[in-house]
């Protein structure tokens, strides 16, 4: 499966709706860039040796400093539960390496060739203007992006075969300046092989990001990794401005409908926490999402029981995993049929988009595209807000 897919986590031509994202992000960047939207979510400052700042709003996964030609970069939680993290420093290809720390891995810049591991750091590539970068994929079948996809037909980014057994002497005939992994757990071995081959291996942790737009602001890592920085930050600017602009015009609504999440796999209805990142993206949304009160930051298991007693009057239900009807819903359980939101068809999947294999555009470009997620829920929560938007991500289940 694609990546990360299991864990987590796109009604117009999508050529022609992408053309009009594109269109808005650079026309709003423009704006932002000038005077970025107000919000009181803390900064976090990195100074460097002159003094001068490099600045995250939402990301806490990682930190840059910069000295000279050097950029120093932390990834300081790349899985569940990490007690330390990696640490790389960027160097110009002309630039002579420093004596380092064992722990401090040098990565040249800027990067002529990637091998990225989860569909969801490809749309960074697509936004930096770096697709053409990316020579091998695990599983090209999931990839959404038209740009990669074209480029994976036509010869020039390899399927590297399964995630976790990566085909090592294709990756080797590659030799990629990087490998862009992931990792759930300290189990490093995969990529320790990697680097012993003379490939280095860089650690993405944008997953972990409670807030939606901590996830989105990882642009600003990968943007580190081929000089784009300014790109990046007009980029972030813009994708948060529309972000913060939708959850304001929700902010003081009388009425937040109730919220139901997840489906059953095997014995357990599976739902985010409280604290996870989807339920703020509802919260933003104007919804009630009714396990707000949750303290978890990933998933729940609960019983089919709890969940029907807590919600089975609950104005909405969106998230239905892979399925695509109210049919397929009920032939899933039929104790789904009782449900208040099945009986009155308001019943939302986030996966209206499909790619070309049928990858899921939501599970690849929703990470950095929150401010596209938040604005389909206010329509679906709040139709009245937005008239004139039409869903991108979502679909009403017939």
């Amino acid at each position: 499966m694609n990546s990360r897919t299991t864990s987590t986590d796109r009604k117009h031509s999508s050529t022609c709706r992408s053309c009009q994202l594109t269109a808005v992000l650079v026309f709003a960047g423009l704006l932002l860039g000038c005077g970025r939207a107000s919000t009181t979510h803390d900064e976090k400052h990195t100074a460097n040796d002159t003094g001068a700042t490099v600045t995250l709003r939402y990301a806490k996964g990682f930190t840059v400093r910069r000295d000279g030609r050097r950029t120093w970069v932390q990834v300081t939680r790349p899985y569940q539960g990490a007690t330390s993290g990696y640490k790389y420093l960027l160097l110009p290809h002309d630039e002579e390496a420093p004596v380092l720390a064992a722990d401090t891995k040098v990565i040249r810049i800027p990067l002529h060739s990637i091998v990225c591991t989860s569909t969801s750091h490809l749309p960074l590539l697509d936004h930096l203007g770096e697709s053409d970068k990316l020579v091998g994929f695990p599983g090209t079948d999931y990839i959404s992006s038209k740009k990669i996809s074209a480029r994976v037909d036509s010869g020039k980014v390899l399927d590297l075969g399964v995630d976790k057994s990566m085909n090592l002497e294709q990756l080797t005939a590659l030799h990629p300046d990087v490998v862009m992994g992931y990792s759930m757990s300290s189990d490093y071995g995969q990529f320790k092989k990697m680097e012993e081959l003379g490939i280095p291996v860089v650690i993405n942790a944008e997953y972990l990001e409670q807030h939606p737009l901590g996830r989105a602001e990882w642009i600003k890592f990968m943007a580190l990794f081929f000089g784009k920085e300014q790109m990046a930050d007009s980029i972030f600017a813009a994708i948060e401005g529309q972000y913060l602009d939708a959850k304001r015009r929700v902010d003081t609504v009388a009425h937040r409908p109730t919220v139901l999440s997840g489906i059953v796999y095997g014995d357990a209805w599976f739902m985010p926490g409280g604290r996870n990142y989807q339920a703020q993206l509802l919260h933003d949304a104007g919804c009630r999402y009714l396990w707000e009160d949750n303290l978890s930051t990933g998933f729940l298991e609960l019983s089919f029981e709890s969940v029907f007693e807590k919600a089975i009057d609950a104005d909405l239900w969106i998230g239905v995993g892979s399925l695509e009807s109210l049919k397929a819903l009920a032939n899933a359980d039929r104790r789904y049929t009782q449900f208040r939101p099945y009986k009155q068809k308001n019943v939302y999947t986030y996966d209206a988009l499909k790619g070309k294999h049928g990858g899921s555009v939501y599970l690849e470009l929703g990470y950095l595209r929150p401010d596209i997620i938040i604005r389909d829920l206010v329509k679906i929560a709040h139709p009245q807000v937005l008239p004139n938007y039409t869903l991108y991500f979502h679909r009403q289940l017939e």
